[in-house]
């Protein structure tokens, strides 16, 4: 049987691309759950190998949104204090963060990272990074690095890239999970294409070439990292 990791979406249908591909290589399931669309997380994570909290649309600060506020509480109470490997990935990331207490928010300027950027290790932990390598953003606001985590990456317009929590909580802001047709799906008329014209965006010809020269770093960095998340040699 396969080990099950649990994992927070905030889709109605969710596409967990090349994570989930990486993750069933490695003889894991995804047990998917969708708090902001009426769905209930776990209470405790005893028969789950590790959590993941997805991207999604939803800010970190909604706190009005019960979904939202569901997965806060749920981080903070069950799964950070579960001992169990917690990763997550944009707003999942700016979750974690938040509930650590940094500052989660957009910049002054309105900037934005929409499409492939690069981001570089802080030297904090060579292994989880060891150069500059261009990934896919897709992301206004962003987080601080939280008070006694490890700084692992950044760049000049969004310094806090990635980081982690005591040895088995890891936040990335950008997305090692993409494939060419969720490109497609979130520049499409029905995802994100209204946010393309914000400032510093790519427009989605530029996010495909990106992936074409791109696409294969991120997957050997997906790779060795989920090797790292799980505690595999």
């Amino acid at each position: 049987m396969p080990e099950r990791i649990i994992a927070v979406f905030h889709s109605r249908e969710p596409d967990p691309g090349k994570v989930a591909d990486g993750l069933a290589a490695r003889g894991y399931e995804l047990d998917g759950r969708r708090p902001c669309h009426g769905e209930t997380l776990p209470e405790d994570l005893a028969q789950y190998a590790a959590a993941i909290v997805f991207g999604g649309p939803q800010s970190a600060n909604d706190d009005h949104d019960p979904g939202i506020r569901a997965e806060l509480d749920w981080l903070e109470r069950t799964a950070l204090p579960s001992g169990k490997p917690v990763l997550g990935i944009c707003l999942g990331a700016q979750q974690i963060a938040r509930v650590l207490g940094a500052r989660v928010g957009a910049r002054p300027d309105g900037q934005v990272e929409i499409g492939y950027y690069e981001v570089r290790p802080t030297g904090q932990c060579p292994r989880f990074l060891a150069a500059p390598t261009m990934f896919y953003q897709w992301h206004q606001e962003t987080f601080e690095i939280p008070r006694d985590a490890v700084h692992l990456a950044g760049n000049d317009l969004f310094p806090g890239q990635a980081f982690r929590y005591r040895e088995h909580v890891y936040g990335i802001e950008f997305h090692p999970e993409m494939t060419l047709e969720l490109i497609e799906l979130w520049c499409g008329p029905h995802e994100g294409a209204a946010r393309l014209d914000r400032p510093n965006a790519q427009g989605r010809a530029a996010q495909l070439e990106g992936y074409a020269r791109h696409a294969d770093a991120s997957d050997r960095w997906l790779d060795g990292f989920l090797d790292q998340f799980l505690g595999r040699p």
